[in-house]
């Protein structure tokens, strides 16, 4: 029995490394579709058990079952929980659009460990994984899979054979030379009890929340809420919006889900620019977290904001994009459509035309404002109406 689990121990690691040797020789990367991911039913059943408790949480909070501490505690919580995704992993560590403080980068790093979205190193290798090959079998959630896969199925299947590859291919230096995100990185697990549960938890339950509440209101309910709002971001931001900065891309503006995640739902413009702080082309529209981060810059937290300059906004808009930009209400009525109001918050608000047909270059899309090159990195069918 023990010899035969050896060998099928060394059988399957050996069709490991064949299937990453043919990642390594590819030299193009789309979506296989013929590809079946394996799901891993301990994440299918702890996920399930977690969404159960969280949406108990959100009815109690929904419900005002609760007292009012506990929720002006538990908004506070999404709040700047938000922040260390949103400021911190994502624009800050993930794309380095610009440079922290000392007393900013450690905030940051203590609200993203408190939002339970893995370790910030692991947090930003999927992002910059995820930039480089977006919507390819190569991106940890393929919106080219539907909404259920880039939502949540990449997260209850085992990965793809050029995730795990083209992972380790990710440049990382600069996270693994930081030692405050080593330190979270080596220490994460008893962070994330302390930040994530025991204090998010122990608070209202000392100004009279019950302990039973402030359980699933303060960890599960906040947890499953901020999950999914980061979640559309992979999801309803690749699939139903507009493209007018680049119609080539799957990633779409969204105003549901920039409302949702404080600012990150402006996604078209975001893979097209991805080093701009704003992560949009504007800072005063439904984008909370490009105002947080200008006000650190005021008090001299944030410095060297990276951004597109309006010249190269209007020239990627008059070569790439979708024509939305510049439709008029009475063309919006051909040019989009939706289930109920067409109205940009309506989470269903879609352009007519299919998605593009997305095939890489083995060396990935541009991540940084330096990656910018003049050659052609993509290789893209767009289907026409």
């Amino acid at each position: 029995m023990t010899g035969s689990s050896e060998k099928d121990f060394k059988d399957e690691e050996m069709r490991s490394k064949i299937n990453n040797s043919q990642v390594v020789n590819s030299k193009h990367v789309g979506t296989d579709y013929s590809y079946k991911h394996e799901i891993v039913w301990r994440n299918v059943i702890v996920f399930g058990i977690v969404h159960i408790l969280g949406a108990w949480g959100i009815y109690l909070f929904l419900t005002a079952s609760i007292n009012w501490k506990t929720c002006i505690w538990n908004l506070t919580l999404l709040t700047f929980l938000s922040q260390g995704i949103t400021s911190g992993a994502h624009r800050l560590f993930a794309h380095r659009c610009y440079k922290a403080k000392t007393p900013l980068k450690v905030f940051l790093l203590l609200m993203q460990t408190a939002s339970g979205q893995n370790s910030l190193h692991e947090w930003v290798r999927d992002h910059r994984l995820h930039h480089r090959y977006s919507d390819t079998d190569a991106d940890p959630h393929n919106s080219s899979r539907g909404f259920f896969f880039s939502h949540v199925g990449w997260i209850l299947t085992r990965k793809h054979p050029y995730v795990k590859e083209f992972g380790k291919r990710t440049d990382m230096s600069d996270l693994e030379a930081d030692w405050m995100v080593m330190f979270q990185k080596k220490y994460y697990v008893y962070l994330y009890i302390i930040t994530a549960i025991l204090i998010p938890v122990m608070v209202p339950y000392y100004f009279g929340e019950t302990l039973k509440n402030s359980i699933l209101v303060c960890y599960f309910g906040r947890y499953v809420y901020q999950l999914n709002c980061t979640w559309l971001v992979n999801s309803a931001a690749h699939l139903y919006g507009t493209r007018p900065y680049d119609r080539s891309i799957q990633p779409v503006e969204s105003w549901f889900v920039s409302f949702a995640t404080m600012g990150e739902g402006w996604h078209n413009y975001h893979h097209a620019f991805p080093w701009d702080y704003k992560a949009a082309e504007l800072v005063d529209f439904i984008n909370p977290s490009a105002r947080f981060i200008d006000f650190c810059a005021k008090l001299g937290l944030a410095y060297d904001l990276k951004t597109a300059s309006p010249e190269m906004v209007a020239n990627r808009i008059r070569k790439a994009g979708d024509g939305t930009y510049f439709l008029s209400d009475e063309e919006y009525e051909t040019a989009v459509r939706a289930l109920g109001p067409k109205h940009p918050l309506n989470p269903t608000f879609n352009v007519t035309y299919p998605p593009p047909n997305v095939t890489l270059r083995e060396e990935g899309l541009p991540l940084f404002e330096k990656d910018l090159i003049e050659n052609n990195l993509t290789q893209r069918k767009i289907a026409t109406a």
